[in-house]
């Protein structure tokens, strides 16, 4: 598909390259099974903000993106291999230009504002001073009265009016910099050994417990309603353990036997309702490597917390593990990859109601929870 809005060579290289990753963006979710990510998830992960994000994608504004966050934004929206080529030229194009004249409208990365602790004349600094009113831009010294041969050190902000070394008037500010920031590394180091936190058995720290989630199982029961995405979960557990199910979001007669059968075979109280003691028994831990129900279930959870779409194929591939590093990243858990039974529990909680749930799924973010 040809890049729009007027003739290619009439653009500069870097508005071509943002034609190309907005439609590579654009694209991503036309294939079968797929959904575009939203440009918060996609930010999140390629680790920049939403807003640098935007300015790589706007042709009318760009921002020149670098080789970088090309190729990662190829490699995560499966955009055509034989296009990779084509917009590291364009990349390297829009350096070149950058180079060349500062292009009318855009900015390359080095042009963002100055970082703290970046230092001038290394990549990423500012862009020098203007000179002051009546300063020579020759070679001739900017102070006058400088100790003799101090020319470069007087260009380079070492004198002050006064010839003194600006060193001497930053001593007091760093020192209290120092303080300031020890004071903040003890209060973190506070935070992560406190009390009832600690480092939890798998050795992330901060990590919850389980006894600690602020989340409760929620209670699944027969209802002739479509309960969606919880309930196709369950059907797909379900047939893990070979109890034959249709996988149709809805809790009937044949997935309450199945419960039923399920909680006796476990030793729990065969009432037919899935909640905080039958949901343990029921999820088990997938990862890579992993295929089947199981897989599905979790496909099928991870679709519908609002993080931009997962393929439901059965297959634990290397997309899905990505997808679940990031879940369990955005909602503080450990970030292993693989779908534990905390990782279970917070993608059944946070699942979002189709557009068509039924009142009582739409009017709360989580359902109501109880034994089962």
């Amino acid at each position: 598909m040809p890049e729009q809005a007027g003739p290619e060579p009439d653009r500069a290289p870097g508005a071509r390259l943002a034609l190309l990753l907005r439609r590579w963006w654009e694209e991503a979710g036309s294939a079968p099974g797929g959904a575009r990510p939203t440009q918060q998830a996609l930010a999140a992960r390629l680790g920049i903000d939403q807003t640098t994000l935007s300015r790589y994608l706007n042709p009318k504004h760009p921002l020149n993106a670098p080789s970088r966050v090309v190729e990662a934004l190829h490699a995560r929206l499966r955009a055509p291999a034989a296009e990779l080529e084509r917009a590291r030229a364009l990349c390297r194009a829009a350096l070149e230009e950058s180079g060349r004249q500062r292009p009318a409208g855009g900015r390359t990365a080095a042009d963002l504002p100055e970082q703290p602790g970046a230092v001038a004349g290394t990549p990423g600094a500012g862009a020098p001073a203007a000179p002051e009113a009546g300063a020579s831009t020759g070679t001739a010294p900017a102070t006058a009265g400088a100790p003799a041969g101090a020319g470069d050190a007087v260009r380079a902000g070492r004198y002050d009016a006064r010839d003194r070394p600006r060193s001497r008037r930053l001593l007091p500010a760093l020192l209290a910099s120092a303080v300031v920031l020890s004071f903040a590394a003890g209060v973190a180091v506070h935070a992560l050994v406190a009390p009832g936190r600690g480092v939890p058995a798998d050795g992330v720290p901060g990590a919850l417990r389980v006894s600690e989630s602020p989340y409760e199982w929620p209670l699944l029961r027969m209802r002739k309603e479509d309960q969606y995405t919880r309930a196709r979960a369950l059907q797909h557990l379900l047939n893990a353990y070979g109890y034959k199910v249709r996988t149709d979001g809805f809790f009937g007669a044949e997935t309450r036997d199945a419960v039923m059968r399920f909680q006796r075979e476990r030793h729990l109280v065969s009432d037919g309702k899935v909640g905080r003691d039958t949901w343990p028994e029921l999820v088990r831990t997938v990862g890579p490597g992993s295929s089947g129900h199981a897989v599905l279930a979790v496909q099928e959870l991870l679709d519908n917390v609002g993080q931009g779409g997962t393929v439901v194929s059965g297959q634990y591939t290397a997309v899905t593990a990505d997808d679940l590093r990031f879940f369990q990243h955005t909602h503080h858990l450990p970030v292993t990859g693989r779908a534990d039974p905390d990782t279970w529990l917070a993608l059944l909680v946070r699942q979002r109601p189709p557009a068509g749930a039924p009142a009582y799924q739409r009017s709360t973010g989580t359902p109501p929870s109880a034994s089962g």
